[in-house]
């Protein structure tokens, strides 16, 4: 390992990391326009919720045509079908975050973080495959979705920030 982009693998990905990118961002500023919606009428799933979402859909279908587009060479090797690895981990993955959501005195808690570990399966297959640049991608996205968003919440959209809130 001679640096740390080597670490990362930039451009070892059929993708351009910056179409990767810009496939991510559009994903969640779309998802937004949704989010947005939901949040200024107050319903459970929001802004941060929906455009999370987006972007784990968007990366594990990023990852499954970049882990296809990897193994196809593979041609003595044996079948290999990314989709079956990408259904197994968001299904099992999905049973977690469905079990952090609580539906309790009539209010729902816990989608955004129930949208945050969909995505972290994201970012776990994405490193698992060796992807680290999508990881990383994903990751610095979601991050900035949750605290920069957190912020508009609160101070545009005038939402108050409640005790058992999620971080």
């Amino acid at each position: 390992m001679s640096n740390w982009f080597d670490f990362l693998k930039l451009g070892s990905t059929h993708i351009p990391e910056v179409e990767i990118a810009g496939r991510l961002l559009l994903a969640a500023l779309f998802a937004a326009a949704i989010g947005f919606e939901r949040e200024m009428r107050k319903e459970p799933a929001g802004l941060r919720t929906h455009m999370l979402t987006a972007l784990a859909a968007a990366m594990f279908t990023v990852l499954t045509f970049e882990i296809f587009h990897a193994t196809r060479s593979l041609d003595d090797g044996p079948n290999v079908d990314p989709l079956r690895l990408i259904e197994a981990v968001t299904t099992g993955v999905s049973f977690l975050a469905a079990g952090t959501i609580i539906n309790a005195r009539g209010r729902i808690h816990g989608l955004t973080t129930g949208a945050g570990i969909w995505l972290a399966g994201a970012i776990g297959v994405a490193c698992g495959a060796g992807f680290y640049a999508i990881a990383a991608i994903g990751a610095v996205m979601s991050v900035l979705i949750v605290i920069l968003l957190r912020a508009v919440e609160r101070h545009v959209l005038g939402t108050k920030p409640r005790r058992d809130a999620e971080p």
